[in-house]
Formats: C-alpha cells, structure tokens, sequence
C-alpha cells in the first residue's frame, strides 16, 4: 500500500529574520533542531533585519470606509 503523508503534519517553526513559518524539509533532517531561517535569503540577511514578529514583514493595512 502507498503511504501517505500530509503536510499538516510536519513540524513547523517561525523564521527569525522574515517572522514566517516554514516547516520542515527533508534535506533539514539532520540538522532541524539548528534551523532558524527559512531560507538562504533570510540567513543571509539576518544581521541587518532585526524584524520582532511578522507584523514587519506585513503592514497593517487599511480599508476605505463607506
């Protein structure tokens, strides 16, 4: 039988640089307990966006009355 898998099962974790989840992948196996960044972008720009939380990466945004 095919083994199925669902992706709401696998674990999740906040990215330190964008404040957005990302959930695991198969080449972070070994080292998912080191993995902070959801990607290389993000590592690479950690040192000069220090974002608290993902209302940085979006803005609140407003809606005409009427």
């Amino acid at each position: 039988m095919a083994r199925t898998s669902h992706k709401a099962e696998l674990p999740s974790k906040i990215c330190l640089t964008c404040g957005l989840p990302f959930n695991w992948r198969k080449k972070w196996a070994r080292e998912w307990d080191n993995v902070r960044y959801c990607s290389e972008r993000c590592r690479r720009s950690k040192s000069s966006t220090a974002v608290s939380g993902a209302a940085a990466k979006n803005p609140t945004i407003h809606k005409p009355e009427g």
